[in-house]
């Protein structure tokens, strides 16, 4: 089985990378071995050496991708961090992996940011790590030591299939964030699937704008797509609708992966002449509208395919097929790669059509979380599935429908009800971009439906009016009692919805909501 050395260790002058700008950073595959390699050195005389955890608090950017593959062929551990993060939460994650060291970008200890004084109060050593165009090369300047002092010159390792490449953090939106962690088995057989999933090629070039510190950045649009020979662009300074079609035309983009968010916000954007090239369009990391799917198929004038992914599956666990095969609006399609079963709670598989949770199987999935006994014992079946905390069904030829995480569907008397169909259905109303159900409290019921809507620009509506015209669509049971109007909806730094959060803050609200 593969490690990530065998497939970036290559002696080829084929593009590997391009970094948007006046002049664009092209990277041919020999030149971004070679920069890994000399990366690995640098580490190995700090002192990195196996098992040592390397946070990496950087944003998109070359010397991200060399950081990790680099902390990777060491054979110590990749932990990508949010550099939006605030101190807080720099501490938790440096202290959680007992970091080696923190890296940083250019200036972060003279402005004293917030990483580089998490990474001190737990004696993280602290580098600052940026490409340098007069050396052509990615520069590991080393600050302070810490915990490191007196240590250096580890040997140059080479990397095995099980040892952990990557540990990432779950969101913790139920409680303290879990440590996932991920081999070079895991995320070598994940490549593979999305490989085989999409037809990646060598001819295949994606627009890189979900972030590396995420699972579906990191995984989805950088490794597969390098794994396969392909190439990707990696704009810097974070997501911007304005750049997108200029870079992806300039820079010859054939496909790209994001979040419903950042689909929604392309659409309203003007497409450029000459109009983009798009093999296809991959959306995952939270539910894809059936009305937003549409109209991204009709503007773009490309095939879009909703996959479903989890952190503890190194991303990626089902897909809608390319053409020809069917792409179903409102499924997250077929498995790959994987064994997928709907399990009830004591483990046993339920009948075609049925609802239960989604479990999976497969060289992909984490063997365990890190130091979380409890957490290992409920999220593991008996017979080694994975628990996702998914309900969702199957159909007879394997298409996976979603209907929600358990702990948050609706319990209205019984009746469950799912929120991400009730976001669905709620959707299509023409004048409504974004709509998020959740349980609201009820002395009758226990719980009854509320749901927070966010208007399209220019749009006004009131609540009775909306209310009827969901009444005319779904059972009555589930339509809503309480409806919220806002002007956002919060989400993560990956622009998924925190269903949890906008019930939080609504029910704090009474009448319209201003968040």
């Amino acid at each position: 089985m593969a490690t990530l050395a065998n497939y970036f260790s290559k002696n080829s002058d084929s593009t590997a990378i391009i970094v948007p700008g006046s002049p664009p950073l092209t990277i041919s595959y020999r030149q971004l071995s070679a920069e890994i390699l000399s990366f690995q050195h640098k580490l190995a005389a700090l002192g990195i050496s196996v098992s040592s955890a390397v946070s990496i608090a950087l944003p998109n950017s070359y010397e991200f991708i060399i950081a990790f593959i680099a902390a990777s062929w060491q054979r110590g551990i990749a932990a990508p961090l949010n550099p939006a993060y605030k101190q807080s939460e720099f501490e938790f994650y440096i202290s959680d992996l007992s970091s080696a060291v923190t890296l940083v970008p250019k200036g972060a200890v003279a402005r004293d940011d917030p990483a580089v004084r998490a990474a001190r109060k737990y004696q993280a050593a602290i580098a600052e790590c940026y490409w340098d165009p007069s050396s052509q090369s990615v520069v590991l300047d080393v600050k302070e030591k810490g915990k490191l002092t007196g240590m250096g010159n580890a040997t140059i390792e080479i990397a095995r299939p099980d040892d952990v490449a990557l540990v990432l953090h779950t969101s913790g939106t139920t409680g303290r964030p879990k440590a996932v962690p991920l081999s070079h088995r895991n995320l070598t057989r994940t490549m593979k699937n999305i490989q085989q999933t999409y037809a990646l090629s060598p001819s295949d070039r994606t627009m890189l704008v979900m972030p590396l510190f995420h699972v579906h950045g990191l995984l989805a649009a950088f490794l597969a797509p390098l794994g396969s020979g392909g190439s990707a662009i990696v704009p810097t300074g974070g997501f911007s609708a304005s750049k997108f079609w200029n870079d992806y035309n300039t820079h010859g983009g054939t496909w790209y992966t994001a979040v419903p968010t950042m689909h929604q916000i392309l659409l309203k954007h003007p497409l450029p002449s000459p109009k983009p090239n798009i093999r296809f369009i991959r959306s995952c990391s939270s539910p894809l509208s059936p009305k937003v799917f549409h109209e991204l198929e009709a503007k773009f004038e490309a095939p879009v395919l909703e996959a479903y992914a989890m952190t503890e599956a190194a991303h990626q666990m089902t897909s809608n097929p390319l053409p020809p095969g069917s792409r179903r609006p409102g499924s997250v399609g077929v498995a790959q790669g994987v064994e997928l079963k709907i399990l009830d709670q004591s483990g046993k598989e339920v009948p075609i059509g049925s609802e239960a949770e989604i479990c999976i199987r497969g060289e992909n999935v984490t063997s365990g979380y890190i130091n979380n006994d409890s957490a290992n014992a409920s999220s593991f079946t008996d017979g080694g599935f994975f628990r996702t905390g998914d309900q969702g069904r199957v159909d007879s030829e394997g298409y996976v429908t979603i209907t929600g995480r358990i702990k948050e569907l609706i319990n209205k008397g019984g009746e469950k009800i799912s929120p991400v169909e009730l976001d669905n259905a709620i959707a299509q109303h023409e004048d409504v971009a974004e709509a998020v159900s959740f349980a609201v409290e009820d002395e009758h019921y226990g719980q009854d439906v509320g749901v927070a809507v966010v208007l399209k620009d220019g749009k006004k509506l009131e609540a009775d009016v909306l209310r009827k015209w969901i009444a005319e669509r779904i059972a009555k049971f589930k339509v809503p009692k309480k409806i919220y109007f806002t002007d956002v909806m919060p989400k993560t730094a990956t622009g998924k919805v925190q269903r949890r959060m906008v019930s939080e803050i609504m029910m704090k609200k009474d009448g319209k909501a201003k968040l």
